[in-house]
């Protein structure tokens, strides 16, 4: 069966509805007069009407997939690959919803590569910042702290409180620096491996925030890469620091586990929940690293939303990361 063109499929469906008004014209017992009467007048617009509904509902039907291309154009998210519509017959309409696929997967790829390269660019910088703390800064103030502590020993009375108070300032500074060395190149993980990473990271979240941290690690989980393992760290570390600071929670459940042959961590709270919020540099972040290793995120409530006399119970967020674990060729 040839394709029909968009043009000619529209101009043959007002031919259609003009031919019909014409035959009505021809073969219905209704003559005009010369002043129209109130009758024939009531007719002629009640088939001008007939006529233009017809036309509507026949435009709509032959228009039906471009409204579909439409739709999907204002709701793409590139950072939730895999939208695609179905590509049905021929002609010009299959052939735009064929070229717009096309153009999303590209599109895809595309933000995926510049991702991936925005990611290690910035993982490159932050090793680079963290080994300057580490090494320039960090050393300095541990320079500093000694002739602090030499100093307070040789002091008289007076002068020796204030050295020491200056000699804990230094070193709580020094602490500081030190953890955000961590932070920013987790040297843990390349050290011990991601389930120590992670405890680290939840060890040192509840012990700076006051939140209860509850962790579950299987002990079994797949081998998995150094650029994977960084993608679940600092996807549990995003998820932590939300918690922290934007859900209100008070207990946080942060969870390491094998499934089908890939990796899922899942970090959930009990705050206020994400509701209909926009998502933030956070969220939009954790997708992209996602994307980076071919995972998948996501982010729903953690448990229903209930009502009770007090008000309403939040139900909290759930942050799902599922990690695909190539399998090895035989």
């Amino acid at each position: 069966m040839t394709s029909v063109s968009l043009y000619w499929r529209i101009f043959g469906l007002n031919a259609v509805v003009l031919g019909m008004a014409t035959a009505l014209l021809l073969w219905a017992p209704v003559t005009v007069s010369v002043p129209v009467l109130l009758t024939e007048a009531v007719i002629l617009v009640g088939g001008l009407v007939v006529m233009l509904v017809a036309n509507a509902a026949l435009l709509r039907i032959g228009l039906a997939p471009l409204d579909r291309v439409t739709r999907l154009m204002t709701t793409v998210d590139l950072l939730r690959p895999g939208q695609r519509l179905p590509v049905r017959g021929g002609g010009e309409v299959a052939k735009l919803v064929s070229t717009f696929n096309a153009m999303l997967e590209r599109l895809e790829g595309e933000r995926a590569a510049s991702s991936a390269r925005a990611l290690l660019a910035q993982e490159s910088e932050r090793r680079r910042i963290a080994q300057e703390l580490h090494d320039e800064v960090g050393q300095s103030m541990t320079a500093v702290l000694l002739a602090l502590e030499r100093a307070a020993d040789e002091a008289p009375d007076p002068l020796r409180a204030d050295l020491r108070q200056v000699q804990e300032i230094t070193r709580e500074s020094l602490d500081e620096v030190r953890r955000l060395v961590r932070r920013l190149r987790p040297g843990v993980l390349d050290d011990l491996g991601l389930v120590s990473a992670v405890t680290s990271l939840a060890t040192e979240f509840a012990t700076h925030t006051g939140l209860r941290v509850r962790r579950s690690f299987d002990a079994d989980l797949p081998a998995l890469d150094r650029e994977t393992e960084l993608v679940i760290y600092r996807v549990a570390q995003e998820g932590l620091t939300n918690a922290a600071r934007h859900a209100e929670a008070q207990n946080v459940d942060v969870s390491l586990r094998g499934d089908g042959g890939g990796v899922v961590l899942e970090v959930s709270d009990d705050g206020r929940g994400i509701g209909a919020a926009q998502e933030g540099a956070g969220i939009r972040g954790m997708r992209e690293r996602a994307l980076l290793v071919g995972a998948t995120l996501d982010i729903v409530p953690a448990a229903p939303a209930g009502t009770t006399a007090a008000g309403t119970t939040p139900a909290g967020t759930r942050i799902r990361l599922t990690v695909p674990v190539p399998r090895k060729q035989s």
